[in-house]
């Protein structure tokens, strides 16, 4: 038997091959499983059903509209790297332009097509112009792109079976530059701190242990789904999920096979039952003693690190430029107090307090703090890219900043503001992607149309009964915490499509020290009983921090909460994209937003 699976690369000639294969008197193969990953044109269907002696010997003919790559079970990404540039950067390259575009918009409607779902197409709307005739593509990125996936998605009405005529999810475009502090700023989860601070390939960690015979060996560990331990302290804070290590090796002394592992060694006679016991739970048990030490190397390095790169106090001055608590001052003193901080780092610094100081960086005071952090023109290159990228915001404060009064006369200025009721046990726990906010004001239904525009906006009607229903889920969450569920004779709506159980969600009860205190427990989650979907898509990359965000909503909200993205970038890569752009492309004018002087 054949599987095989067609891209939408070559389609013409993958089946011109496949029918060469197996036609005539004696096929290649027996049988043929064939599974398109995407939608593709009846001709090419009809080619191959109009073949009589290869008909016959075809098992199955699908289109699975899989044209998406998931790295979560809540995110997915199109794989398109190069997004930045070829959307943002490169504008009089028209092809490039398209090409993504429309291969992204096509992989995205396939997550919808997959998972039989018609959104309402949210996008956010390019600002507002005296001229709308003057906006670039590089503003009308998102509505390009919410429209191309609307117009995938609707023909899915007609053309796949069961699936809804109706909305049943929500799905918001953004692109990179709604927050363009996220994928810089150090995040001090353990997800994030491993891919920021140590030497990853995607998931996979290679660590160097101690050797059975002398020496050390490699050992190759993959940070995913499949690793309960990793599920439960990816999004806790770094101090926390060491202290959680911690108290798993504690319970893994007190576990019954290394008493008596113990009790061996110290000469003590073992009965035979007791012998059988151990022979029994020591194979589990030193899985767990492995798993478990892998992890607490992994934190003792991150740990280090963190000690090493002095990144306590660089954290505390990148949350304090944030939220308006420090300014020029307190940055000028640490990059001249500071010197051995890595140019990297101070980048990033810059970076931040370029995003909430865009003023501090006009002229030539951009070349003073270059000279004063002691970085290169291509490092500062950077910040200008960056500001470029934010368009017209940086004419005046982000759309995301604030201006408080404080102290009775004094102002600040920040990019973010401390949210009520939301006290963080661990400092340097306080910084939070903007898209918390804008998934939140979906599921109260109060998004602001002016900035966040609709594809097939939805009537009063329908809209109310959607605030209605998810108000609804949340108010019986929280009553059901509190008192015991009262029988209802009426039934609420509910979307009517299928469900799954994320895994991340269910409990894991174990006395062995795997488990134990875990999160899992208390995220147990009936996904058949929240409301509708909602899914972002960022243009651009997206970070850590926002699929955390997403994790930790969909507990709040009741609502399975769905990253997408073109990529998702740690900090290093995401500069690395900045530098690729070309300065002469990004700028409107080409002179507006110049940061140094020519030379």
């Amino acid at each position: 038997m054949l599987f095989i699976s067609f891209s939408p690369r070559k389609k013409t000639c993958s089946v011109v091959m496949f029918l060469s294969d197996m036609s005539g008197r004696e096929p290649l193969y027996k049988k043929a499983f064939v599974f398109f990953s995407s939608p593709i044109p009846k001709e090419l269907v009809n080619h191959i059903k109009s073949d009589t002696s290869v008909l016959p010997r075809i098992g199955a003919l699908r289109e699975m509209n899989m044209e998406y790559f998931p790295i979560d079970n809540q995110a997915f990404i199109t794989d398109h790297e190069r997004a930045l540039e070829d959307l943002f950067g490169n504008i009089g390259n028209s092809r490039k332009f398209d090409a993504c575009l429309n291969t992204m918009a096509t992989r995205i409607a396939t997550v919808f097509a997959s998972l039989k779902e018609l959104p309402f197409v949210r996008y956010r709307a390019a600002k507002a112009l005296d001229d709308p005739s003057e906006a670039t593509s590089r503003d009308l990125v998102t509505t390009k792109l919410a429209a191309a996936v609307w117009n995938c998605v609707s023909k899915y009405k007609s053309t796949i079976p069961n699936f809804p005529q109706s909305e049943t999810c929500e799905l918001l475009i953004l692109d990179r530059s709604v927050d363009l502090i996220s994928p810089i700023i150090h995040e001090w989860t353990y997800d994030a701190m491993c891919h920021d601070l140590l030497d990853m390939d995607g998931n996979k960690y290679i660590l160097e242990v101690p050797g059975k015979t002398s020496g050390s060996d490699k050992k190759e560990i993959l940070l995913e789904d499949h690793d309960p331990i990793w599920l439960e302290l990816r999004h806790a804070h770094i101090a926390d999920a060491s202290e959680r290590l911690s108290d798993k090796m504690t319970n893994l002394s007190k576990n019954k096979a290394a008493q008596m592992q113990r009790k061996a060694r110290d000469g003590s006679e073992i009965s035979t039952r007791e012998l059988q016991k151990v022979v029994q739970a020591l194979p589990q048990y030193t899985e767990q003693v492995e798993k478990i030490s892998l992890h607490v190397e992994l934190a003792g390095k991150i740990n280090k690190l963190i000690r090493e790169l002095g990144l306590r106090d660089l954290g505390q001055l990148e949350q304090d430029l944030v939220f308006g608590d420090t300014g020029a001052k307190d940055v000028i003193n640490f990059l001249r107090t500071k010197q051995d901080t890595s140019p990297e780092n101070k980048l990033r610094l810059l970076m931040i307090y370029a995003s909430v100081y865009p003023e501090k960086f006009e002229g030539d005071k951009a070349t003073k703090l270059m000279q004063l952090a002691r970085l290169s023109q291509e490092d500062m290159k950077v910040i200008n890219n960056m500001r470029l990228l934010a368009g017209s915001e940086v004419k005046k404060t982000s759309s995301s900043s604030f201006s408080l009064k404080f102290d009775g006369q004094k102002k600040k200025q920040a990019a973010r503001k401390d949210r009520t009721g939301e006290e963080e046990t661990w400092q340097l726990f306080r910084f939070y992607p903007v898209i918390e906010e804008l998934i939140e004001h979906i599921s109260k239904g109060d998004l602001p149309k002016h900035d966040y525009s609709c594809m097939n906006e939805p009537s009063t009607t329908v809209r109310e009964a959607s605030k209605t229903e998810n108000n609804h889920k949340v108010a019986s969450h929280r009553s059901s915490q509190s008192t015991p569920a009262q029988p209802n004779p009426s039934t609420a709506p509910h979307s009517m499509r299928s469900r799954r159980t994320a895994n991340w969600a269910r409990a894991r009860h174990s006395d062995d020290g795997s488990s134990s205190d875990s999160v899992l427990k208390y995220e147990s989650l009936d996904l058949k009983k929240m409301g509708q979907r909602i899914f972002v898509f960022i243009i651009g990359g997206a970070t850590r921090s926002e699929l955390r965000v997403c994790h930790k909503l969909t507990t709040k909200l009741r609502r399975e909460v769905v990253l997408g993205s073109s990529s998702i970038d740690d900090p290093p890569q995401f500069i690395t994209k900045l530098k690729l752009l070309s300065e002469t492309d990004m700028s409107m004018d080409g002179s507006e937003f110049k940061m140094f002087p020519p030379h």
